[in-house]
């Protein structure tokens, strides 16, 4: 139980710990912003807060939420905001305190830790068209409804469409090295076409890939990350061998249509995992059928293609690789992706939704760390 509040300059400061800078997502307090709170005899309290960047895209939500937080302090009559700039001195120090480590330490990928409880999940397809980033976008919309906290790395580097996706809108922020993504519906997305000119193509070979993935990763402050989803390029390239390479624990979704054709590709995809040692979570058929208005189903890309990798890539890999979900075909899918709001929130109650939702329960699982938790292990008596 903590200690009461004995003066107005406490209860404002206890006002203050109770906002969350928006990107980083912990007290303003803790994160060195606040550099003073006075009160004048008048009750108008003046907050001096420095922010991480000059011109910090949230500024104004700063403002909002920091004015509600003190002026329902008793005794307080008007709230005034005076913003300055942290030097590079105090963004250093900020940069080792998100990193838990020294600010010229080499960034590391927090995923790839022993200790990290993140669920990664590589969203792979063998070729393109089959809604793999719907998936992606809806599934982390999902998860994130559901409470967790959810990361969304837009590995798809020529054909990038996550942010739009998603409605993500906002440029990243930087602080001296490390990368603040933008954040929407409750994820942290990041992407390189945050960082293009308008509609710019992206030409780069392999190694470019690489480090763009590896900056994602390591350069970005995701924080304490539930579920971190990949969107991957389709087919079993080099994204797909870096990220073996980065994340050797991410395991693998693979996302198909019921068509043949592209089940076939699809079972390729999901063979890398033998090569790569990955873990393939299970298979999403997406576009599985049309509903007509009579209520009978028309399987427009055919029949069984879901299934017919599951069984197959359970017989290739050894270990049972379930079929997750069906995902109906449904322009809302479409209309809403296009406007920035997935369809598990646009329309919950629709087939495509709660199809899309069942999935993410069934992913929404954290991963344990063991790490400092006795088990229980007895000596065995002679």
């Amino acid at each position: 139980m903590s200690a009461p509040v004995s003066t107005v300059e406490d209860a404002i400061q206890a006002a203050l710990a109770t906002v969350n800078d928006p990107e980083i997502r912990r007290p303003i307090t803790e994160l060195g912003m606040v550099r003073s709170a006075t009160i004048g005899a008048s009750g108008v309290v003046r907050v001096e807060l420095l922010l991480t960047v000059a011109g910090c895209p949230l500024k104004d939500k700063l403002r909002t939420d920091i004015t509600a937080a003190v002026a329902a302090v008793p005794g307080v009559t008007g709230v005034e905001i005076d913003f300055g700039v942290m030097t590079p001195e105090q963004r250093q120090s900020l940069q080792s305190q998100l990193r838990g480590g020294g600010a010229t330490e080499e960034p590391v990928i927090p995923f790839a830790q022993p200790g990290s409880r993140t669920r990664v999940y590589a969203v792979a397809s063998g070729k393109g068209g089959v809604g793999k980033s719907s998936v992606t976008v809806n599934l982390a919309a999902a998860l994130a409804a559901r409470g967790l906290s959810v990361g969304v790395v837009d590995a798809d580097i020529y054909g990038h469409s996550v942010p739009r996706m998603l409605g993500a809108d906002g440029r990243p922020t930087r602080v001296e090295d490390m990368i603040m993504p933008p954040q929407s519906h409750g994820v942290k997305v990041i992407s390189i076409g945050m960082f293009t000119s308008g509609n710019a193509a992206v030409v780069w070979r392999g190694p470019m890939l690489h480090r763009a993935l590896q900056q994602f990763l390591a350069d970005v402050y995701w924080g304490d990350l539930d579920v971190l989803l990949l969107d991957l390029p389709p087919g079993t390239g080099d994204v797909a061998i870096s990220l073996a390479q980065l994340l050797p624990n991410s395991e693998i979704l693979i996302v198909t249509t019921p068509q043949t054709a592209a089940a076939e590709v699809a079972e390729r995809a999901g063979a890398i995992a033998l090569q790569t040692h990955q873990r393939v979570v299970g298979v999403i058929e997406n576009m599985s059928w049309l509903e007509l208005p009579d209520g009978s189903r028309m399987e427009i890309f055919g029949a069984g293609g879901g299934a017919a990798v599951s069984e197959s890539l359970s017989r290739t890999i050894g270990a049972q690789v379930p079929l997750l979900g069906q995902i109906p075909l449904d322009t809302r899918i479409r209309e809403a992706g296009d406007a920035g709001n997935p369809v598990v929130l646009a329309d919950p109650e629709s087939p495509a939704a709660q199809a899309l939702g069942a999935v993410a329960d069934r992913l929404a699982v954290r991963r344990e760390s063991l790490l400092g938790k006795p088990l229980g292990l007895k000596p065995a008596g002679r």
